[in-house]
């Protein structure tokens, strides 16, 4: 392409961000490679319910490839990027090779913070990934097949025992989401273990749960998941996680499962650009999401610590499709020989479901809603929002035969007989 007069935009990260900005820039006089680790494009918000076996990986992913079939000026390129020299407008990937650009879209996205203490990861996997998806479905599931085959009641109980570390929107559904499947979904598929014994414990170091939300909505949440039986622990810091317990301060939690939703550090790449960066890792960038000294490098979504008339832009999936779109629209500016403009995130709302019938919503300052018709809302923005016609017809069915018959149709364990299959977290296993 370097004989060409056109220029070439390279966009690292095929989700939310990546993805939004390469549709963007679909009818402009533009080359453009899409570079990611993966093939697919991942419906994020959807991932714990992977994780707890109501869809499976498939209805949530669609080939990146697929997705951009029909732009012509679009390629994609399935590598892990190891360095970026700003100087030189060079990516390198992991095979040696690299890509030129004149413009640069970096959309890598976020990984797991375990706030100093890497060595709990393999104890308390987080959720970014299809792989940590299944991770956590493959634990969740065999705990109840060593349940059903211990005679130790001591044991049993840490067995039938979950820790979810993180009161956010993740750890929120994730707690909400494992009581109905243990007391309705299972109760009848053990003959030895009863699984509706589960303890499920939700473990926010904050003052409370859902702190994005207003305090009214996170008090109704706090209230919904302690109707379903979950202990909802605030103001309680983790301090250590080994085989087979947690601990917090004096406290100690027997579980043989823990699942992490407590931290975010912005992907290494950040840090590769030069550009000023905060303490999770996120680059500092200028109001039209380009990097300081360098207006040929965007960064966006989760990576991006912008602010929209002062206020931080949160790390969610509008924000980042927003972002993505902005940064292809400077870049058409810039062609077009006009003034770029400062980035503006329009809220459009935030949701969290807390389990069956029940969610919480704001849109704007003055609109709540809260309970079934919440909940109705959630269903209608997700479908919305899924990448395919194929992905939003199979989760609506699949969603509708969970919702009559209390089943969950992915409830497959992946692992070797008699063992640990490792652990496939994303930030251990490379996923190209």
């Amino acid at each position: 392409m370097s004989g060409s007069a056109r220029k070439h935009v390279v966009i690292i990260g095929g989700g939310f961000g990546g993805l939004s900005a390469a549709r963007a820039l679909r009818r402009a006089n533009v080359d453009v490679t899409l570079i990611d680790r993966t093939n697919h494009h991942l419906f994020q918000p959807l991932l714990y319910q992977v994780a707890t076996a109501t869809l499976a990986e498939t209805n949530i992913t669609a080939p990146i490839r697929w997705l951009l079939r029909h732009q012509p000026n679009t390629r994609v390129r399935m590598a892990e990027v190891m360095g970026i020299d700003t100087a030189t407008r060079a990516v390198r990937l992991h095979d040696g090779g690299e890509v030129r650009y004149d413009y640069l879209i970096v959309a890598a996205g976020a990984r797991h913070s375990y706030f100093g203490h890497p060595e709990w990861e393999p104890l308390a996997p987080g959720l970014k990934s299809v792989e940590d998806a299944l991770e956590m479905r493959r634990r969740f599931l065999l705990a109840y097949e060593r349940a059903e085959i211990s005679r130790d009641p001591v044991e049993r109980e840490a067995l039938l025992t979950f820790v979810i570390v993180g009161g956010g929107p993740t750890g929120v559904e994730l707690a909400g989401m494992l009581p109905t499947i243990a007391t309705r979904t299972m109760r009848r598929d053990y003959r030895s273990v009863d699984t509706t014994a589960t303890r499920v414990v939700l473990v926010e170091g904050g003052p409370r749960i859902l702190p994005s939300f207003p305090e009214g909505l996170a008090a109704r949440a706090r209230r919904d998941l302690e109707a379903l039986g979950v202990e909802v622990r605030t103001g309680r810091i983790v301090t250590a996680i080994e085989p087979g317990e947690v601990r917090m301060g004096d406290e100690t939690i027997a579980a043989r499962t823990v699942f992490w939703a407590a931290g975010n550090a912005a992907s290494p790449l950040g840090a590769m650009l030069g550009a000023p960066v905060d303490r999770v890792g996120r680059v500092q960038v200028e109001p039209d999401l380009s990097i300081p000294g360098h207006p040929d490098v965007f960064v966006v979504g989760d990576l991006a610590a912008s602010t929209t008339d002062g206020s931080p832009v949160p790390g969610v999936a509008p924000a980042a499709m927003q972002g993505g779109k902005h940064a292809a629209r400077m870049i058409q500016r810039d062609l077009q020989a006009r003034e770029r403009v400062p980035f503006r995130y329009r809220n459009k709302g935030d949701l969290a479901t807390i389990g069956r019938n029940s969610a919480i919503a704001k849109f704007g300052e003055r609109l709540e809603l809260t309970g079934f018709l919440a909940w109705i809302f959630w269903l209608f923005v997700h479908i919305l929002y899924l990448a395919g016609f194929r992905n939003r017809v199979s989760v609506l069915i699949e969603w509708g035969f969970a919702y009559l018959t209390y089943q969950r149709g992915a409830r497959l364990v992946i692992a070797p007989v008699g063992g640990d299959a490792p652990a496939t977290s994303s930030v251990l296993t490379p996923r190209w």
